[in-house]
């Protein structure tokens, strides 16, 4: 029975069609599209797909994004179901002050994070690290409690508040290196050393916490620019969120078919 996962960013909708909703489910189709043209998906990437009997997704973006993601899944008899942060989730404790107020994205990481080291045997404390519009820093110790997070601006966010509040500052991406010598490697190495110094502090946070050395995993769509600069070993995997919601729908189809039986 195909299950549906949908990931809808700030700037783009990412979805995978699995085999069933089980953690390990093979792959079956996946595919990219820009928010501005979701309003295609049922005729163009969707059309051909067989009908999920399950989709659970989990958007940032607003109302009005997710509403039109919708109105593209009346194609098939689905019934559309979002993820929102709770205080516990597939085997994940969430300690934010208010839980519901964590954003759906990170939580969902961090489940797919967490599920993905016990599913190799592991049982360490871990930082899962998305780099993207704007960079999240979190931490979950050995038990799977999570601790707290940081948020910090990205890449770009950052360049365009140098240039909106420095007269004159206006410079193309540079690259980065130890000693920058022109303005546009002075930014990006700024921006890049920022966010790696953010991941670093938190690894030394979580390390005297729990006394292990913790695994980190990465994902975002800039996380392969940061790989030359992290001062600790990393695994940079494209596909956290689809790991959190496959494990997330795993837990709600158990749950339901207990209820049934």
């Amino acid at each position: 029975m195909p299950f549906l996962a949908i990931d809808i960013g700030n700037t783009r909708l990412k979805w995978a069609l699995y085999s069933q909703a089980r953690w390990g489910a093979s792959l079956l189709a996946q595919g990219v599209e820009f928010l501005d043209h979701v309003d295609r998906l049922s005729e163009n990437h969707w059309a051909s797909l067989p009908a999920p009997s399950m989709m659970l997704g989990c958007a940032v973006a607003g109302d009005a994004v997710r509403y039109r993601v919708m109105e593209q899944l009346e194609i098939w008899d689905v019934e559309p179901a979002w993820v929102h942060a709770s205080r516990e989730m597939a085997g994940l404790v969430n300690g934010y002050d208010h839980p519901g107020r964590l954003g759906a994205d990170r939580w969902v990481a961090m489940i797919g994070a967490r599920n993905r080291m016990l599913a190799r045997g592991q049982c360490r404390p871990l930082i899962v690290v998305m780099v993207g519009t704007a960079v999240t820093v979190e931490a979950i110790d050995e038990r799977g409690h999570f601790l707290g997070g940081l948020i910090l601006p990205g890449h770009g966010i950052m360049l365009r508040a140098l240039e909106s509040g420095t007269a004159g500052l206006h410079v193309p991406t540079g690259e980065v290196c130890p000693f920058p010598t022109n303005t546009s490697d002075a930014l990006t190495s700024g921006g890049t050393y920022a966010i790696a110094g953010a991941v670093e502090r938190m690894i030394q946070h979580l390390q005297q916490r729990t006394g292990q050395e913790p695994l980190c995993i990465m994902t975002g769509g800039a996380g392969w620019k940061m790989a030359p600069s992290m001062t600790r070993p990393f695994e940079l995997v494209e596909s956290l969120i689809f790991d959190g919601l496959l494990a997330i729908a795993q837990q709600r189809a158990e749950a339901a078919r207990g209820a049934a039986g």
